[in-house]
């Protein structure tokens, strides 16, 4: 066993029950003339969907896990793509033989969402009409948008029945609106540290994300590609967001007021404490790892999503899911997505008689519990899985 640092909160690397050695494949549509109706009645095509997929699909195509990622997570949610690499993917520790996704009973696929830079059409593709990368005119996406495209790749694959939608933080959102759109597939979703709308205090921090961005001089109207890209808005809209993600309580026992240079804190501005260091090396790594066009179209999706849009209460929208049961998970120092959140989702389903589990996990790690909490996690999904 080992660890590495994700951000700087530890994450366990186990390597036994790994599925080993995968690939991002990619499937496109809407390519032949019948363009994509996005959510705003504007049309898109064609579409590349980047994912990947693990363990077998059976007989009867109805062993299917299907893991929503969250904002910045890509299709690579498990395994590695060569013996050379560091890391497996993002939920590692949940997916494989063995572990809570078992790969020796289920057929997991995960998908990259619509509007990232992770190999699903996104503002850095090309787009063929004129050449160039779309920036700024890519069509805005919604989570119902994500979770049609992710439709058509389930239609591709040949799969029709889903045991379970998973999905943490924004995968979250998806899960739900997969039960609210194709009721009759989803047999349940499991919810991890999400919510069924997004708060005014997380449009709040994305506006603030969104604004260093778009004032960065590099942006350019999102017309960057192929000169000096927005690095110091995207940093700090990563720094602004990544805070949002702990809580004070682990901040306190990882970095405390501990400072680099205690000698000149007092006679230099350049003297910083240690989580300041932190922060500015989170905003570099994401830099080099992120399209800041697709940060703000996807904190948008985030911002717009409601589950209850068109209905005159959570309760009245959530009469549309037939999920035989669903599982909420939510952790006690989170405060992206409080536990308020999930429990107004449990609410609006005891409301509609649907079987529900939920659990709040006591956890210092903040919104990031929800990647570090895997053993009880584990168990919580293994005790809930074969129950249908």
């Amino acid at each position: 066993m080992r660890t590495r640092e994700l951000g700087e909160s530890p994450v366990v690397i186990i390597e036994e029950g790994s599925v080993g050695l995968v690939e991002t494949k990619y499937y496109t549509f809407a390519d032949s003339g019948i363009k994509f109706q996005m959510d705003n009645g504007l049309e898109l095509g064609p579409i590349t969907v980047a994912y990947e997929t693990y363990g077998e699909l059976n007989e009867a195509r109805d062993n299917v896990l299907l893991v929503a990622h969250a904002l910045t997570a890509s299709a690579h949610a498990a395994g590695k793509h060569s013996e050379k690499d560091q890391y497996p993917g993002w939920w590692d520790v949940m997916i494989g033989p063995g572990r809570a996704y078992d790969t020796d009973k289920y057929f997991v696929v995960c998908s990259n969402i619509l509007g990232s830079c992770y190999g699903t059409s996104g503002p850095s593709s090309v787009n063929p009409e004129t050449g160039k990368p779309y920036g700024m005119s890519f069509p805005l996406v919604t989570i119902r948008d994500m979770v049609r495209v992710q439709k058509q790749l389930m239609d591709h694959l040949g799969i029709n029945k889903i045991k379970s939608v998973i999905g943490g933080s924004m995968g979250g959102m998806q899960a739900i609106e997969w039960a609210l759109l194709y009721p009759k597939m989803v047999d349940s979703i499991i919810l991890v540290a999400s919510g069924a709308v997004s708060n005014p205090q997380s449009i709040a921090i994305h506006k603030v994300g969104i604004r260093a961005i778009i004032d960065d001089p590099n942006w350019n109207g999102g017309d960057y590609y192929g000169g000096e890209i927005p690095a110091k808005g995207l940093a700090i809209a990563r720094m602004i967001g990544h805070i949002t993600y702990l809580h004070h309580n682990w901040l306190w026992e990882k970095f405390g007021r501990a400072h680099s240079d205690p000698d000149n804190m007092k006679l230099k501005l350049s003297s910083k404490f240690d989580i300041e260091n932190y922060l500015e090396y989170q905003g570099k790594k994401f830099v080099e790892r992120f399209d800041a066009n697709s940060y703000i179209y996807i904190m948008r999706a985030i911002d717009l999503y409601d589950a209850a849009e068109g209905y005159e209460s959570l309760k009245k929208s959530f009469e549309r899911i037939q999920c035989k049961k669903v599982l909420v998970t939510s952790f006690t120092s989170d405060w992206l997505f409080p536990t308020y959140q999930s429990q107004e989702i449990v609410r609006a389903l005891h409301s509609n008689n649907i079987e529900v589990q939920y659990k709040e996990i006591e956890s210092p790690y903040g919104h990031d519990s929800f990647l570090l909490e895997y053993k009880e996690l584990t168990q919580d999904v293994q005790d809930f899985l074969p129950t249908f």
